[in-house]
């Protein structure tokens, strides 16, 4: 009899976790208007390792050999996501002039550079990856066999647009 109540009791709790307080907000098309995605501390912690495990996860059910995080590939993509919040514009040049081959050197990046993804947007990281899943040329750079290493980094502003950027290098 206790173990029945004990049972009803984490049940109802478990119920109860997955309940949120308010409704969600539905837009004009009739789907819930998404949520504002703000990047906690611990976020930031996780972010990275949560994308390399995707990206490998990716890369292995492709038969590719999984990437390792580059210090200095992280570096140069986060440089180059708070300079595309500071030109307001997602692209692949700095406001320096800079390209992404020189952002990866400047950053201490001693390999061959092979690619970079950028995106402005809203969405979690995980959104974000699957979007550039969906398109060539930035599933090619994510998925591209000769990469061995990664650096992925972002800039979320104020009003919580996100600028994301992934580069890849061997």
């Amino acid at each position: 009899m206790i173990r029945a109540k004990f049972l009803l009791l984490a049940l109802g709790l478990t119920l109860s976790a997955c309940v949120s307080g308010t409704d969600p907000q539905i837009g004009p098309d009739g789907q819930p208007l998404p949520q504002l995605y703000k990047i906690s501390g611990r976020d930031a912690q996780e972010i990275p390792v949560r994308v390399l495990e995707a990206v490998n996860a990716l890369r292995g059910a492709r038969g590719t050999a999984p990437v390792v995080l580059s210090p200095a590939l992280n570096a140069a993509a986060e440089r180059h996501s708070r300079d595309m919040a500071a030109q307001n514009r997602p692209w692949h040049w700095g406001s320096d002039g800079s390209s992404p081959v020189d952002r990866a050197r400047q950053a201490g990046f001693t390999g061959k550079f092979l690619g970079e993804n950028i995106s402005e947007t809203y969405e979690t990281e995980t959104e974000t990856l699957s979007a550039w899943m969906a398109l060539a040329d930035t599933r090619d750079v994510i998925l591209n066999p000769s990469a061995t290493q990664m650096g992925f980094g972002w800039f979320q502003e104020p009003s919580g647009k996100i600028w994301w950027t992934m580069v890849s290098g061997e």
